[in-house]
């Protein structure tokens, strides 16, 4: 019987960095919700749109064909129309753009299925910010994940800089304010704990530290 683990939580929270470890050690699909979405905010910055194009954006989602698969190293990438766009999405102006798509029913239905079928067929952790609440209200265990906007802004400051990239602490915190308003305020699926969820605070954890403390929350719940 598969089973299915629901990690929501804020921006920056090491929800995916986390899960994905902790899907390796279970041996467990790992399913990158959130790739999904920032897929879609890149075929609508593609296209000029802007977050306010709601209906535009809807029009544009039986153009484009969005899927998780992996690559030659076994690593998961997301394709956009065939396209490894893997590193693409990873932009804080593409980060903005999926926080502000996922708002739209159309793009949340559009997804909604694809994820669901990943669940039903096979044991799967998933994160996103309404996976518990939403995506899989009935999965067996549910955890949200937080840290401080400080933190997470620290955080990924420091993945981008490591990239190369030439970003600004300040732009980033604001980034993370900015989305945590926007992701806990929208009228659809707003970003909230489930009922049930076990709520974890990785404020100043080392990865190990977080990873080992989720994957004992997980292996006690099994």
């Amino acid at each position: 019987m598969s089973i299915a683990i629901a990690i929501d939580g804020p921006a920056g929270a090491g929800k995916s960095t986390i899960a994905k470890l902790a899907a390796k050690e279970l041996g467990f699909i790992y399913v990158d919700t959130g790739a999904l979405y920032r897929a879609i905010g890149l075929a609508a910055a593609r296209r000029g749109l802007t977050a306010e194009d709601k209906e535009a954006v809807a029009a544009m989602l039986p153009e484009i064909t969005v899927k998780l698969a992996f690559n030659e190293n076994h690593e998961q990438i997301v394709l956009l129309d065939g396209e490894d766009v893997s590193g693409l999405i990873r932009t804080p102006e593409i980060s903005m753009m999926a926080s502000a798509v996922s708002a739209i029913p159309e793009v949340r239905a559009f997804l909604l299925d694809l994820q669901r079928d990943m669940a039903r067929t096979d044991s799967v952790i998933m994160d996103r910010r309404e996976i518990g609440t939403v995506v899989l209200p009935n999965a067996k265990i549910k955890i949200f994940l937080s840290a401080s906007p400080e933190c997470r802004a620290r955080r990924r400051y420091d993945e981008l800089i490591e990239k190369g990239m030439d970003v600004n602490y300040d732009d980033i915190l604001n980034d993370v304010i900015a989305r945590d308003y926007a992701d806990s305020h929208r009228d659809i699926a707003p970003l909230k704990p489930a009922a049930d969820a076990i709520m974890v605070d990785t404020s100043g954890e080392d990865l190990e530290t977080s990873v080992n403390k989720l994957l004992q929350i997980m292996r006690d719940r099994i």
